[in-house]
């Protein structure tokens, strides 16, 4: 039986290192399309939150989206093939039957659905070639239903779930005296009609007897065997049939691969790990487990080639380095911007809206009109919070009277008031008692790539000058190990004072300053790099850092 895909989410998600836009903007236009589509649609974040974005999730009493950090093919995503599994004792010869109706070539052994190893055609093949000795049954811990269903009997008398756990298999067709010599306590025997040998297994003291031809079993004989618990078989096969096929009665753990020497999949594993495992090992099926070892089905190469894609809607970015890890092997379904075009490529077209205006939240509440969907309080709440936090209260020359607009009447619908929300956010992000260098440089940080230039930026906005001198204290003597850690030609960072609408700018790398002093036309003398004015990295600061790595 095919399991159809189990991941059959559709993802929503902003950047890393996710700011108040993007976190926001992915729960807002996932909730719009799921409404529109009635497909579900699942808000995530790309990172960890900032302080300013917590608090606005928290304001609003809205859960913070789960985190997706790798959007590459995971086990999860491919069909399995379901098969039901068997219990360590059942028989070859059921094992057998089983996988011919269901056309499997393996079945895995389970105890209370945990996998304990897997039996296949191959197994139990050899064990109808090999040569076993007459103990086999014993040291397999052989059940004697399996023994009476094995050999088509039925139990006359003995409990039927006992095992046969000492003695070996006999045939008894020779006289008293050397049958004396070769029966023993506990030993199985075949035998026929003939009542003195009957009599002489169940006075040597035989755990089972297996009576062949349909002989006749005398009333006394059965109670002697009832009285000392001796199991008694009667088949309607000779005595050569029930030889032959009483092997196939050992239960299937005797032969299975143990669990302890599989090869095994988690439902999370990535694809890619999977497939180069499997060409190192060539089994045709592998089992799947989730994380407390229950069995769930096999993967095969077959169905890794027939695997679905991750479906994502990429909001507030459209640059790879910015984008969820593996986002080459996912399916982009739409982009949803207010940035430069950039490096995202699809494999097919996709729905790209990209608007010059300063927050991606603007767009989705103009998607929320266009549709005639409603704004609820909370989604007015957390896209006003959005528009505040990229525009820096409207302060920012990447704001555009829409994004006032709307962020003033998303404020009406949440019942908020601008300046005290914009306040409370700001000093929440500001806020990075506790933080470590590393931590503060990247909280709110973007990658860029010219040409083989790779470089990036962080930001850090407050309204306190004096906090911003702290945050400076601590991240400028940190700057050069973040740059070789995360492999970047140079980096910069931003301290961003929102009430004097400027920045003091920190970098690090070979003539990262030269090239921050020539894009900004700056004293080559100044000890402090001020940039007045400037305070939007994406309208400002790239695109003048762009230029000047061009040239």
């Amino acid at each position: 039986m095919e399991q159809g895909v189990i991941n059959n989410k559709i993802y929503v998600v902003g950047h890393k290192n996710p700011d108040t836009d993007s976190v926001c903007s992915a729960i807002a236009y996932a909730q719009l399309r799921t409404q529109l589509t009635g497909e579900k649609h699942n808000a995530r974040r790309a990172g960890q939150l900032n302080e300013e974005t917590q608090y606005v999730l928290d304001y609003f009493n809205v859960k913070a989206p789960a985190l997706l950090t790798d959007l590459r093919v995971q086990v999860k995503d491919v069909a399995l093939r379901k098969v039901e599994g068997v219990q360590g004792s059942l028989s070859i010869k059921t094992a057998w039957a089983r996988m011919k109706e269901q056309n499997l070539k393996t079945l895995p052994v389970t105890r209370d659905g945990k996998l304990e190893g897997v039996i296949t055609i191959g197994d139990i093949a050899t064990s109808y070639m090999d040569v076993y000795d007459s103990n086999v049954l014993a040291t397999a811990r052989t059940q004697y239903r399996n023994i009476a269903t094995t050999v088509g009997g039925e139990i006359v008398t003995g409990n039927p779930h006992s095992y046969m756990s000492n003695g070996k298999v006999g045939i008894v067709a020779s006289s008293r005296k050397l049958m004396a010599e070769f029966v023993e306590p506990e030993d199985l025997v075949i035998l026929g009609n003939r009542k003195e040998v009957q009599q002489m297994a169940i006075d040597q003291g035989v755990s089972c007897m297996i009576v062949s031809t349909g002989a006749e079993i005398e009333e006394g004989i059965v109670e002697q065997a009832r009285e000392k618990e001796i199991v008694i078989i009667a088949t309607k096969h000779d005595t050569f049939t029930v030889a032959r096929l009483i092997n196939q009665s050992i239960p299937i753990r005797h032969f299975m691969s143990d669990k302890k020497g599989l090869l095994f999949f988690k439902m999370r594993d990535y694809v890619d790990d999977v497939k180069e495992i499997m060409m190192k090992n060539r089994y045709r099926d592998f089992p799947v487990l989730d994380n407390k070892g229950n069995f769930l089905g096999f993967i095969s190469r077959r169905r890794l080639l027939n695997c679905r894609k991750k479906q994502v809607i990429l909001v507030d970015h459209n640059e790879k380095n910015q984008a969820v890890n593996g986002i080459e092997q996912a399916e982009v379904l739409e982009i949803i911007d207010h940035h430069r075009l950039s490096s995202i490529e699809t494999m097919g077209p996709v729905f790209f809206r990209n608007q010059p205006v300063g927050c991606t939240a603007t767009i989705v509440y103009q998607m929320y009109q266009e549709n005639g969907v409603e704004v609820t309080r909370t989604i007015a709440g957390l896209l006003c919070a959005a528009i505040i936090s990229d525009t820096l209260m409207f302060r920012s020359p990447t704001c555009t009277p829409l994004d006032e607009q709307s962020a003033r009447k998303l404020a009406e619908i949440a019942r908020v008031d601008v300046e005290m929300l914009a306040q409370a956010m700001f000093r929440a992000g500001s806020n990075l008692k506790g933080k470590n260098a590393e931590e503060i440089c990247f909280l709110d940080f973007k990658q860029f790539t010219v040409n083989d230039m790779v470089f990036g930026v962080g930001q850090v906005n407050s309204m306190s000058p004096e906090e911003l001198k702290e945050i400076k204290a601590k991240v400028e003597p940190h700057l050069e190990k973040a740059r070789n850690a995360h492999k970047l030609n140079m980096i910069f960072f931003m301290l961003t004072n929102i009430l004097t609408e400027s920045s003091e700018m920190l970098c690090a790398g070979q003539e990262a300053r030269e090239k921050l002093i020539n894009a900004f036309d700056l004293r080559a003398e100044m000890e402090e790099l001020h940039l007045k004015g400037v305070v939007s990295r994406k309208k400002q600061l790239i695109p003048a850092l762009v230029e000047a790595l061009q040239q």
